[in-house]
């Protein structure tokens, strides 16, 4: 669900950037306050997991089209929402600076569509609802697909919103909402059950590194199957075997904002002109060493496999250096 600079016209991304700004001003605030050191290294492992998830397109049967995970859900539901929101902003940063993954003047558009939705509704409303009165099974794949499939459906339908305030007639609303919602449903019933899947297995191997399971850990007194260091060591490893291997059996189907737009437009490459356009291309052009997670002008699989790991390799150093960066600044306001 990256959208394209073209899609949005300047006015439209500079108050999705004050919006996002606004999400990631709060999160920060309440991620120094929480001070959890613990969460540093799951911050970085897990930004790296939903970087490779986010390359591996899974095809829609009977659609024409693929979808791939959001991840926002998963990371809050680890993470919580502060800390999950931030995680998924070093993701989608190094997607769009690194790969062209999403338009740059679009950056704070895709952020708040795939990052706000999923980590502070998906979390804050749904999660804790879901795990109340304690966490089961049950309830986590409940509460994953419902999560997923309600913040993607958000999502998709902030996307046609965008572009109807930015004037995008190629995309008229109602077509757009009519094609854009089923297909990202269909999105969201799968990216639900990998979310299921990957958080059930945390849940017993080590249930404490599930958002608000200090809740229940104590009454119940449940010890996970696996040490802490164990598990974040296979979630590293699953990262590092689903970017660069698992990335090469990717669907090479257009994924749902593409499919729609295709279907409505003829094109998932729409044009737009003007100053703001060309200066954030320019950037990209110099930023973007792997564009579309591949060698430039080169089709080899290794271009592929080569992103998967820098990718996450990055997303990692990114979280782990804003991690401690942001402590660095709340020493130094108690000191003051």
């Amino acid at each position: 669900m990256h959208m394209a600079d073209a899609l949005v016209a300047p006015a439209v991304a500079g108050t999705m950037y004050v919006c996002s700004g606004a999400a990631m001003g709060y999160s920060i605030k309440k991620v120094r306050l929480a001070n959890e050191p613990k969460k540093i290294p799951v911050m970085g492992v897990m930004g790296a997991f939903v970087f490779a998830s986010q390359m591996i397109n899974f095809t829609i049967p009977g659609t024409g089209s693929s979808g791939h995970l959001c991840g926002g859900m998963m990371l809050s539901a680890i993470l919580g929402p502060e800390a999950g929101f931030l995680t998924m902003f070093g993701v989608l940063l190094v997607q769009c600076l690194l790969f062209a993954d999403g338009g740059l003047l679009a950056l704070g558009c895709n952020v708040w569509n795939m990052a706000f939705y999923g980590c502070f509704l998906g979390a804050m409303v749904l999660w804790k609802l879901f795990m109340k009165k304690g966490m089961t099974r049950k309830k986590i794949i409940g509460a994953s697909v419902a999560g997923c499939v309600l913040t993607l459906q958000l999502g998709a339908f902030s996307v046609a919103l965008e572009t109807l305030a930015s004037g995008v007639t190629e995309l008229p609303f109602g077509v757009f909402v009519a094609a854009m919602q089923p297909i990202h449903l269909a999105i969201g019933l799968v990216e639900g059950l990998i979310t299921a899947a990957v958080l059930v297995f945390i849940y017993e191997a080590r249930p404490e590194l599930l958002w608000g399971s200090e809740n229940f850990l104590a009454e119940e007194k449940r010890e996970g199957r696996m040490s802490y260091k164990g598990t974040v060591g296979v979630l590293l490893a699953a990262a590092i075997v689903i970017g660069g291997l698992v990335s090469l059996a990717a669907s090479s189907k257009p994924d749902g904002l593409e499919w729609s737009m295709e279907r409505i437009a003829k094109t998932a490459e729409l044009e737009a002109e003007g100053r703001a356009y060309e200066a954030a291309g320019k950037v990209q052009e110099t930023t973007a060493l792997l564009p579309d997670y591949g060698w430039k002008n080169s089709s080899s699989a290794t271009g592929t496999s080569f992103s998967g790991i820098l990718g996450g390799s990055l997303v990692i150093g990114l979280c782990v250096f804003a991690c401690y960066l942001l402590r660095f600044f709340r020493g130094r306001e108690k000191k003051e």
